[in-house]
């Protein structure tokens, strides 16, 4: 039997927010079905400039000419699915970090009830405008004048699991706005539990109302121990990076750096790989759902997936002898389909290291589960955590 644990001392995890390779097989539950978000991506471009995704096996999750298949790939490959219900963020890195939950968020396709509204104006001491389905983007302009009239701010979601309040930065001070999203938080429970309160700051910018880079998310805590907190329980350093410690409400981590943009969040991923520690680097690039999957943007999802494949490439060059590289997603976002909601998709998982076996076709896991465990059977740390490891499968060089 393989000595695994400790061999390896730090593991980086990218997670390509919403890069869905593939309906799940009860997409149909969902409304999902035919979404594709890479091939239909690559196909509406007709090519896609990614050599490092494609160096480590992207183009064999896919059978398409668009994205090509190395020979040999430089990592190993798979796609996993979920086994969570549900096709949301907070899903989908909870379960990546061995979380399977039994029941959905609950979702409000027809606003919030009454009552909770009436008590969380009564909490922020303030009426607000909104309280429907809405897309972010829309509702602000819809709403942005009497909101700025009135003082109210606006409420909304959306097919996920989120309660969103938008406020202009002049009406609201973002300080002002995080402090009601945190009044909401602290009522949004039970029955009423989303997954996520979303402060959607924005300001006017050539005479449109334009979202900020400030928006800031407020989940519910995970229902048990992650693989972060049982690795900062073992003395890891654990660094979340973009909104982890958001989608986490700050549990399992030693440091959190939030990040305005993918490119931020890559060069803080890029500084902290070349930086000394041992532990867990997470970090979630939220451009591709935020910016260009939630408004159909294809071009500029194409953009975004060329733009960090050249930075991956630093951090391929940055990575040492003990390090593993995990490429993933946490659910898709098709932007060719008429939705601009989530889609229920598989996501990829590319590892890479020196100490990874290359070219390993790990096939279709069952679980996002299964990064996490292996995450913890490389780093040697144990507890109650859901998954089937691979670590087994990848690892080269290891003690029997």
């Amino acid at each position: 039997m393989m000595n695994i644990g400790g061999f390896v001392k730090r593991v980086i995890i990218i997670v390509v927010d919403s890069l869905g390779v593939g309906e799940l097989p009860d997409a149909y539950l969902y409304h999902d079905e035919g979404s594709n978000t890479l091939v239909h991506i690559a196909k509406a471009m007709g090519s896609l400039q990614i050599p490092n995704l494609e160096s480590l096996g992207l183009g064999y999750l896919v059978d398409i000419p668009e994205i090509k298949k190395v020979a040999p790939p430089l990592g190993s490959y798979g796609k996993m699915g979920e086994r969570s219900p549900g096709k949301d963020t907070t899903t989908g890195h909870w379960e990546m970090m061995g979380i399977i939950l039994d029941r959905p968020f609950p979702t409000f396709p027809q606003g919030f009830p009454q009552d909770l509204m009436d008590r969380f104006h009564q909490a922020i001491g303030r009426k607000s405008l909104g309280n429907k389905v809405a897309s972010g983007t829309e509702i602000i302009q819809e709403l942005g004048l009497e909101h700025i009239r009135t003082g109210r701010p606006i409420v909304y979601t959306s097919a996920d699991s989120v309660f969103q309040v938008a406020a202009h930065e002049e009406t609201i001070p973002v300080k002002e706005l995080y402090h009601i999203c945190q009044k909401a938080r602290q009522l949004l429970k039970g029955e009423y539990g989303v997954a996520r309160v979303i402060a959607r700051p924005f300001v006017t910018r050539d005479g449109k109302f334009v979202r900020t880079e400030r928006r800031r998310d407020f989940s519910l805590p995970p229902p048990k121990e992650t693989v972060l907190d049982l690795a900062r329980k073992e003395g890891f350093e654990v660094i979340g990076i973009g909104k982890i410690e958001d989608i986490f409400a700050g549990q399992g981590l030693t440091e959190a750096i939030h990040a305005k943009n993918n490119s931020q969040g890559m060069e803080t991923t890029l500084r902290k790989t070349r930086e000394r520690f041992a532990g867990i680097i997470m970090v979630n690039l939220v451009d591709f759902d935020t910016l260009y999957g939630h408004r159909n943007d294809v071009s500029g999802y194409a953009r975004a997936l060329e733009e960090f494949d050249l930075k991956l490439l630093e951090v391929l060059q940055a990575m040492r002898e003990e390090d593993v590289l995990f490429v993933t997603a946490d659910h898709g976002c098709d932007p060719t389909t008429e939705s601009t909601d989530h889609s229920r998709e598989y996501v990829p998982v590319l590892i890479y290291g020196e100490k990874i076996r290359a070219g390993v076709d790990l096939g279709t896991r069952e679980s996002f589960a299964d990064l996490g465990k292996t995450v913890a059977e490389l780093l040697g740390v144990e507890g109650e955590i859901y998954g089937r490891s691979f670590a087994g499968e990848v690892m080269a060089r290891v003690q029997n």
